[in-house]
Order: C-alpha cells, then sequence, then structure tokens
C-alpha cells in the first residue's frame, strides 16, 4: 500500500490579539476525508518587554474532547521568534486546535502558517 497527500489546505494569515486574557484560537481542523496531518508556524516578533504570550495545542483523541497536548510561554522580546508546529499524524475523526493568550503588556499581532494534508492510498 502507497500512502499519497489527495489534498492540501492552507491556513494562514495575521492573527490580532483581541484583549489581554482571552484565548483566541489560531487554527482548529476536525472531520477531515481520512487520516490527515497538520503543522506550521506562529511568529511572535512583534512581543515587546513586559509582553507574554501562552500557546497551546489541543488534540481530541476521540474526536469530542478537546485535551491539552503541550503549553509554551513566550515573553517579549523574543530572540527566536518563530515557533514551529511540528507535523502531527492524526485520524480522520481527531480534531487539532492551537490558540494562543496573551497574558501581559500591549495586544500584539502574530503572522502565522499552517499546512493540513490528508493523506490517501492508491
Amino acid at each position: 500500500m502507497t500512502v499519497v497527500i489527495v489534498s492540501k489546505q492552507k491556513t494562514y494569515g495575521t492573527l490580532t490579539i483581541p484583549s489581554i486574557g482571552t484565548e483566541t484560537t489560531v487554527i482548529e481542523v476536525a472531520g477531515q476525508s481520512d487520516d490527515y496531518m497538520v503543522e506550521g508556524y506562529i511568529d511572535t516578533s512583534q512581543l515587546q518587554t513586559g509582553d507574554a504570550l501562552t500557546i497551546k495545542e489541543y488534540i481530541a483523541v476521540d474526536g469530542y474532547n478537546y485535551q491539552l497536548f503541550v503549553t509554551r510561554t513566550v515573553y517579549g522580546p523574543v530572540d527566536e521568534p518563530v515557533i514551529r508546529f511540528h507535523a502531527k499524524t492524526l485520524l480522520n475523526f481527531m480534531k487539532y486546535k492551537v490558540a494562543v493568550t496573551q497574558t501581559s503588556g500591549t495586544p500584539r499581532t502574530l503572522p502565522y502558517g499552517f499546512i493540513t494534508e490528508v493523506m490517501g492510498t492508491v
């Protein structure tokens, strides 16, 4: 059995933090036609002294209930501002989400880009 990528979706843009302390979804992926992979980046270079940002990745292994996968806290200014979200391979019914909460400072903007690739077989 040969595995191929049958479709690819790019999700990108610039997230503007609405307010301090509010968790905001960057990307949410669910209900794919087959098993899939998702990976991406967030640029935190806008953070300045006094800014703090919490980034959370969630996975719903059962397809319904998100569970925390990993949490990262970033304090500005950042020497290495690009955060990489390594590829996760998920079953077609699982859900994936990345959310950010700016916990202090002035609300900033965060450029981001993710790729979702749905697999298939030939």
